[in-house]
């Protein structure tokens, strides 16, 4: 005969497997939405604030605030989304990687004195991509269970947005110190294009390398030098070197169509001018074609990882 405990008594405790916590800290759900909402409410404020005091003391902020911001929300959200399968040290190695191995090997490289032509571009874009895809190599070498397309997208991106994050900071910091009497103008025109096309930049290309390169690993582990990775490899770098020569192309189509020399003073100065409607257009335009060519390709790959 069976008796039922009294009211108010705690109840039996069922025996079972207990489950184990999670190897990794949880993090709020959304907090990437949130963190971005803050960032931008902090950035704006403190440009409004430099702006009406002509107080120098924030620009640090907004130089870090500006260049940080995208990158490490993106890394929350693959955090938020990712950590399950991926791991907290492969998606916080591959940011960090990109931001000390792939600026620190990217460089002294990048800055050899390369005449400005296409070339040029082309070369900057192969030394920095292939210094990007030896940081994913480098964090996952030990790691042999990290392959397929759905990792690559997203460690490749969080390598690409390591190594997007320090280089928008000296292009800030750099635009601040070499202009007397417009820093803040300076600044500002430096970091919002830039943090508006962090997503559809360095992110992006290592995003679409990554992936061609752990859907192509070992069970080993051992990473495989494939025809197809070659190619895409090859049409990261144009992707890259068409992203970086777009301002120069803008001004060869204007040259072309007004007949004037795009290298003769005052080119582009009187503000409001055909000449001026017309850069901002083919530059924004071919940003904005280069940025489509990447986000297409990338759906491409995704559509072939049925994790997705």
């Amino acid at each position: 005969m069976s008796h039922s405990p009294p009211p108010g008594a705690p109840k039996a405790r069922i025996p079972g497997p207990q489950q184990p916590p999670p190897p990794y800290p949880r993090i709020a759900a959304g907090l990437w939405r949130r963190c971005l909402g803050a960032g931008l409410v902090l950035w704006v404020s403190a440009a409004w604030v430099t702006y009406e005091t002509r107080n120098s003391t924030l620009l640090p902020t907004l130089i870090l605030l500006g260049g940080f911001l995208v990158p490490v929300v993106f890394v929350l959200w693959a955090y938020e989304r990712h950590v399950r399968d991926l791991g907290v040290s492969a998606i916080l190695g591959c940011f960090l990687a990109g931001g000390t191995l792939g600026v620190l090997g990217a460089s002294p490289l990048g800055s050899y004195p390369l005449h400005p032509s296409l070339g040029r571009f082309l070369g900057v874009g192969l030394i920095e991509e292939a210094a990007k895809l030896g940081a994913l190599v480098f964090v996952l070498r030990r790691q042999p269970g990290i392959r397929g397309m759905r990792a690559g997208l997203v460690l490749g991106a969080a390598v690409g947005f390591g190594f997007a994050a320090p280089e928008s900071v000296g292009h800030a910091f750099g635009a601040v110190t070499s202009t007397s009497g417009a820093g803040l103008r300076a600044l500002l025109q430096t970091e919002i294009p830039r943090g508006l096309l962090a997503p559809f930049g360095h992110g992006l290309w290592t995003a679409i390398a990554g992936g061609a390169l752990l859907s192509r690993r070992r069970l080993t582990g051992r990473f495989r030098i494939t025809a197809p990775l070659v190619g895409t490899c090859l049409g990261v770098c144009l992707l890259h070197a068409l992203g970086d020569a777009t301002r120069g192309l803008a001004l060869w189509g204007v040259a072309r169509l007004t007949g004037a020399d795009p290298f003769a003073p005052g080119y582009l100065v009187r503000p409001g001018g055909v000449r001026e409607h017309l850069f901002t257009l083919f530059s924004v335009g071919g940003l904005a074609l280069v940025a489509l060519a990447g986000v297409g390709w990338v759906r491409s790959l995704a559509r072939r990882d049925a994790s997705w």
